[in-house]
């Protein structure tokens, strides 16, 4: 019976016992602070990018691809920079939009690769932010082969996310109305912090009313940076540190959310996604396109995306699927477009040696954020990806779910994540934020303004790392901080 341990996916040449000795070496934890560990400067081991000095710095081809996938790569570019026009169209190659959409192109929401925003404003269209949509499940909805698997279903009028753009002649589904909340938290020193608490409204419903069951979870885009080598760490080195019983007793429960691939008709380990919810870039891109943009694929092939029976006109609308693709976008065009997004360079550490940088990678350990945000993985050796093979990365996530506590919780499952659980967000790059993205919002939600606020609305199992950070002096505080942009 398939299992978590399966990788379909990848093709890999099993570790020797002397390599596996090697592997548990390198990746034991630092034995001091006063001086930066081996090759902690490429964090993405060989496919390291040099940091660029504008908003490129997270759309740069991985340096470990050679001449011809580095042209594939820029194929692959256009796909995801591709603005999608209505049917029936003369550009009959870039046809198939909505009719309900969120973004035109997968490049309207993942902005020069990186994070999405909330909407700042009653003007600001929240073109790489939207609220993903169910209800419970019944019987029907189960999934025998996972255990554990949380039954849920489509919300009956809107589907699975609900969709603030539309063809004319349709309406849109929804506008995201979002209200803030302010407040404080007492930090030591004399210093407060502000954080803004929000509740999401799902205003102007073109459809009906919602299911009085409906649960609404906030998502805003992630960054891009570093997935082909998330995608290559063996399954068996995640699951190591999962610890859903608590056995050692030290507050922490990291769990693997397993999955139904459709790709491969299996349950396999979740790695991507805000819940982990999608186990390959490949299924995580096929679903990307018919949910966000409305363009059908090989995996999910329904012209109209992710429109319901009970949406007629949508259904009924003209669809970019009858020609010699068969599907909006065929396999190869989905294939180009997940081997760009796995093949996204994470640019080098930056003032790794800094002394205050040091304290604060220090601080870091000490508070307990390690003991979730993994700092090192060794990936598998894939003789046919040579360009994620056998690397030392440093992607700072253990790619588990955690019980993020009341604060951070949705309320809505995601197969076996719980509604208060999400995935331990990779923190490579994260200190480029603002320099990529021109803002520095962060979670799930990006309801954080900053590192600081994303820190202290952790909860849950990471509480008391939280409550540590809160009571520290302002210098090892600050310290942490400067650790963290220097990722």
């Amino acid at each position: 019976m398939a299992g978590p341990l399966d990788e379909p996916h990848l093709t890999v040449t099993p570790r020797t016992p002397g390599e596996a000795a090697r592997i548990a070496k390198v990746l034991a934890p630092p034995a001091g602070f006063d001086a930066p560990e081996p090759f902690e400067d490429k964090p993405a081991g060989a496919a390291t990018v040099r940091v660029a000095p504008d908003a490129n710095a997270f759309s740069l081809p991985s340096a470990s691809l050679d001449f011809e996938d580095e042209l594939t790569f820029k194929v692959g570019n256009g796909l995801f920079r591709k603005i999608w026009v209505s049917s029936p169209s003369s550009t009959m190659a870039s046809d198939g939009l909505g009719p309900l959409y969120n973004a035109r192109s997968c490049q309207r929401c993942h902005i020069k690769d990186g994070r999405g925003h909330p909407p700042e404003g009653p003007e600001d269209k929240a073109v790489s932010m939207f609220l993903r949509v169910s209800v419970p499940g019944g019987p029907g909805d189960m999934i025998p082969e996972i255990e554990g698997y949380i039954a849920s279903a489509p919300e009956p009028n809107y589907g699975t996310q609900l969709q603030d753009f539309s063809l004319p002649g349709h309406e849109p589904e929804y506008r995201l109305q979002v209200d803030y909340e302010e407040i404080a938290v007492p930090l030591s020193g004399g210093e407060t912090a502000t954080l803004r608490k929000p509740t999401y409204t799902a205003a102007n419903l073109g459809y009906g009313p919602l299911h009085p069951k409906a649960m609404l979870s906030p998502r805003v885009a992630p960054q891009m940076i570093g997935l082909g080598l998330l995608e290559a760490i063996p399954a068996a080195d995640i699951l190591a540190g999962a610890d859903p019983g608590d056995a050692n007793g030290d507050g922490i429960s990291g769990r693997a959310n397993i999955v139904w691939s459709v790709e491969f008709d299996m349950p396999l380990l979740g790695r991507f996604g805000h819940k982990a919810g999608n186990p390959t870039i490949l299924e995580q891109t096929a679903a990307a396109f018919v949910g966000d943009i409305g363009i059908s694929n090989p995996l999910f092939p329904a012209g109209a995306g992710d429109c319901t029976d009970l949406q007629a006109d949508c259904q009924a609308a003209p669809h970019g699927d009858g020609d010699a693709r068969v599907f909006e976008v065929d396999a190869e065009g989905l294939e180009l477009t997940a081997f760009y997004s796995r093949n996204l360079g994470v640019p080098a550490r930056r003032d790794l040696d800094d002394p205050k940088v040091l304290h604060g990678k220090e601080v870091f350990h000490d508070s307990g954020c390690a003991d979730c945000h993994t700092p090192k993985f060794v990936t598998h050796r894939l003789p046919d990806r040579p360009e994620h093979s056998f690397q030392l990365i440093w992607p700072y996530t253990d790619m588990l779910l955690h019980d993020m506590g009341p604060g951070l919780a949705d309320g809505r499952p995601e197969a076996r994540a719980t509604g208060r659980e999400w995935r331990t967000a990779p923190l490579w790059g994260i200190g480029l934020t603002r320099q990529v993205s021109g803002h520095s919002y962060f979670l799930h939600d990006g309801r954080a303004r900053s590192l600081l606020e994303a820190i202290l609305w952790h909860g849950g199992e990471a509480q008391p790392s939280r409550d540590a950070v809160t009571r520290m002096p302002p210098p090892d505080r600050n310290a942490l901080i400067a650790f963290l942009e220097s990722l």
